[in-house]
């Protein structure tokens, strides 16, 4: 089945006081394109993060993000008792050794002096939180990838669609190729037989005509559309992986129905031609998505 490049996924875990959070967000690119956000614990493996992303995603502008969340208990900024005991010490000793008045709101005092509420964190990753950490990643990747065979699945019922309103259309131009034919004949004659008004050669008439009717045969360009059309359906069944071979065939495709239309001469074969054109548009737009 083929894959949209269009997805999303996202995973969460617990690890002690820690929520961490993954999710990926990817959109249609002709090539990986990319982004990613990481919690300053998880920054060292980066690459190895990079290289899950890769391995599975293929291509597509793809947007991670992983972070932490922490217990709000744990978040708050603790007094470094011990700093504040020591500066208070000092206060006091420069209050009786210089006869300054002691501080009337101690309190508010101490708490303004440097580093009594700076956090000091030294994060270190352990190889237990790293694997909890690695498993919500890979959880993150298979939902994106699982929301990606969905639209794929959607995208291929289009694509099937369309297809077969392609084909209809081509084979509802047939009765007109005779037609066209006959109407071609009467009005080159009428003109030269009432315009024109002047004696002509019948067989050398019948032989130009020949000419001019062979040079508006559609019949190559009919086969070889057919043949696209098939084409496109294998290639379709073939599944992941063939998002550029089907936008290499719909242009292919498109080559012929626009042949048809220029040798057409033919007002409803060239509306049936419009309609040809507008279902192949369909596809083009949508084969950007596919993997």
């Amino acid at each position: 089945m083929i894959q949209s490049m269009t997805g999303y996924g996202k995973a969460t875990a617990t690890f002690g006081d820690k929520k961490i959070n993954a999710e990926i967000k990817s959109l249609n690119s002709k090539a990986l394109d990319l982004s990613t956000r990481i919690a300053p614990i998880y920054r060292e493996k980066e690459m190895e993060i990079r290289a899950l992303l890769s391995q599975t995603l293929e291509r597509g502008k793809v947007d991670f993000c992983l972070w932490v969340e922490k217990d709000a208990s744990a978040t708050a900024t603790p007094i470094n008792a011990a700093l504040v005991e020591n500066y208070y010490q000092q206060i006091k000793s420069l209050s009786d050794n210089l006869q300054i008045p002691l501080p009337a709101d101690w309190f508010t005092t101490l708490l303004r002096m440097p580093d009594v509420l700076t956090r000091v964190d030294v994060q270190e990753l352990d190889e237990e939180e790293w694997a909890v950490a690695r498993r919500v990643v890979q959880e993150a990747i298979q939902q994106l990838v699982d929301f990606r065979l969905q639209e794929g699945a959607a995208l291929e019922k289009k694509f099937n669609e369309k297809i077969d309103n392609i084909e209809r259309l081509l084979h509802s131009i047939e009765p007109y190729e005779k037609e066209r034919v006959q109407k071609i004949r009467e009005r080159i004659t009428d003109a030269l037989e009432k315009t024109l008004s002047v004696d002509y050669d019948k067989n050398r008439l019948e032989q130009e005509l020949i000419y001019y009717i062979e040079k508006l045969d559609i019949n190559e360009e009919k086969q070889r559309l057919a043949n696209h059309l098939n084409y496109f359906r294998e290639t379709l069944a073939d599944g992941h992986g063939q998002g550029k071979k089907l936008g290499f065939i719909a242009q292919e495709m498109g080559r012929e129905i626009n042949t048809t239309g220029s040798k057409s001469n033919h007002a409803e074969m060239q509306n049936i031609v419009v309609q040809m054109k507008d279902e192949l548009e369909q596809i083009k737009e949508q084969v950007l998505n596919v993997m």
